[in-house]
């Protein structure tokens, strides 16, 4: 008998044919992320289950799920499963690292450029008919990166990611993270490890590559902002509840810091009548930070392959140590 999957969302065709022919295969094809009494009752009794990182797997998920020994989730980050919980159950749990590296961190710069140079900001003005005279010299200024200073907050595989990218803009990097990096790797990418203070205070861009932890919910708070340059810009690619928002919002509005630019938010999807909305400022994205068809074509690859070796009891691609 074929052991039956859920998955809370469609993968690619490829990837459906394959599971398809491996396993039974429970889709949900209603409201995302799946309401929670609907992932309940069909989790029960299955085997494996694929997510994303908008469904909540908690302690009561998993324990409602009788069967289940392999979790695959289609994102980078796992901090929306209950990991206690899966290790109490022997749960394996796979993800998707290392393939959206450059996809995140090409966004990131993409935003740094956006909202430093006003192109989305110019866009909404021709956009509303309010671009009615040439401008002249010290109209619609924006700020060059060439010898401003990136803070990276979090050297991991992106953080360095963005770090390689700076270098032929001619910026300054300087970096901030939990373990630091080796000084051969310090040189290659020509970056300088800094204290958590002097990488807020000495910024003109901070750029957060943190993962989301108990340490880091809200840790970009009004304290940060006080301390960062009026001048300096916050970009976002990594998870919204990093940064307390009301914080963020009263930032901007007071000119504390001269903008943001967002990939992700502390709920998501936000909506027109969000304050970050109504900002100038400010340059939002829906959550895009891996969405090229290339990066999401290879987390699908990878999330089948986790599931597929997991639920057959070998070495998954990437696995969570649970």
């Amino acid at each position: 008998m074929k052991k039956k999957i859920l998955m809370t969302r469609r993968l690619h065709d490829f990837a459906m044919k394959e599971l398809q022919k491996r396993y039974q295969v429970v889709v949900h094809d209603g409201k995302i992320p799946m309401p929670k009494k609907l992932l309940l009752q069909k989790i029960a009794d299955v085997d494996g289950l694929v997510c994303f990182p908008y469904d909540v797997i908690d302690g009561e998920v998993i324990e409602s799920a009788r069967n289940l020994t392999v979790i695959s989730t289609y994102s980078v980050g796992y901090d929306h499963i209950d990991l206690q919980a899966a290790r109490r159950r022997k749960i394996r749990i796979g993800y998707t690292p290392s393939v959206l590296t450059d996809a995140t961190a090409d966004l990131t710069v993409a935003l740094i450029l956006d909202v430093m140079r006003r192109v989305t900001e110019g866009d909404r003005l021709i956009r509303a008919g309010r671009w009615s005279v040439i401008f002249g010299p010290h109209d619609y200024v924006g700020s060059d990166l060439h010898g401003k200073t990136l803070g990276i907050f979090g050297i991991g595989r992106i953080g360095q990611a963005v770090a390689r990218r700076a270098a032929p803009f001619g910026m300054n990097v300087i970096y901030h993270s939990r373990t630091r990096l080796s000084k051969k790797i310090e040189i290659q990418l020509g970056v300088k490890y800094v204290g958590f203070g002097e990488l807020i205070r000495d910024s003109d861009i901070l750029s957060i590559h943190v993962p989301y932890r108990s340490d880091t919910h809200e840790i970009i708070d009004k304290k940060v902002f006080r301390m960062m340059k009026r001048g300096a810009f916050l970009i976002n690619t990594a998870r919204g509840k990093i940064v307390n928002e009301v914080d963020l919002v009263r930032a901007l509005k007071s000119k504390t810091i001269a903008g943001a630019a967002l990939d992700v938010f502390g709920s998501e999807p936000i909506g027109r009548d969000h304050p970050l909305t109504k900002m100038e400022n400010v340059v939002l994205a829906p959550h895009i930070g891996s969405s090229s068809e290339e990066t999401r074509r290879k987390m699908a690859e990878i999330t089948l392959d986790n599931l597929v070796l997991g639920l057959g009891g070998k070495k998954m691609v990437y696995s969570v140590d649970v």
